[in-house]
């Protein structure tokens, strides 16, 4: 209606800007009025919709988290050997490179988390988000064991010190530390998994 109130835009729009704004200008530059500015609300309209910028970030994680998860399915749900799929994973979990936006907003979630202002709840929905990928993981061990791909191994077992493998690299990667670059890491992921995992031939 002409004259009316301007309509707040989607709270999927505003979650996009702001993994738009951590991509493009990095997290620190991520205020609740530089994005407000973008979406064309005030900081408090913000404030009113998310009710703390911990709760904005883990909104935004959880909105990165659910495009990589559906493309993570696509990934696994492909008519392919599970080795491949399982590079496909491999290769979706590992940071693009140093300051990777996503990786970089999940690093500030759970560093936040450490803060005794967070409740379970929200830890909750933290480890949904770990949850998910563990479990991709695990069906698709299994499925690689149970074809002969992989060796027998305890799908749940592998699959957490494999995470905890990816975890620690991405980190680095994420944080730019020097002789831990996505190229190189991947490398060592896939001797890792040939020496561990491939069924011996």
């Amino acid at each position: 209606m002409a004259g009316g109130r301007r309509q707040a835009p989607p709270r999927e729009d505003i979650l996009a800007a702001a993994m738009e704004m951590i991509a493009e200008r990095g997290l620190e530059k991520l205020t609740m009025a530089a994005l407000g500015r973008e979406v064309g609300m005030s900081s408090g309209h913000l404030l009113y919709y998310f009710g703390s910028k911990d709760e904005l970030l883990l909104r935004t994680l959880e909105w990165s988290e659910g495009r990589l998860g559906a493309e993570r399915g696509r990934l696994l749900t492909r008519t392919a050997p599970a080795r491949e799929r399982l590079d496909a994973y491999v290769d979706l979990y590992v940071p693009d490179g140093h300051r990777d936006p996503h990786w970089t907003l999940w690093l500030e979630v759970w560093n936040r988390s450490q803060s005794a202002a967070v409740d379970g709840a929200a830890r909750d929905r933290q480890a949904a988000i770990e949850g998910a990928w563990h479990r991709d993981l695990v069906a698709l061990l299994a499925e690689g064991i149970s074809r002969g791909e992989f060796r027998r191994v305890d799908p749940d077992r592998f699959a957490t010190r494999l995470r905890s493998l990816l975890d620690g690299f991405s980190i680095h990667v994420a944080i730019g530390l020097r002789g831990t670059d996505r190229t190189q890491v991947l490398g060592h992921v896939r001797e890792f998994l040939a020496d561990s995992l491939l069924a011996d031939t």
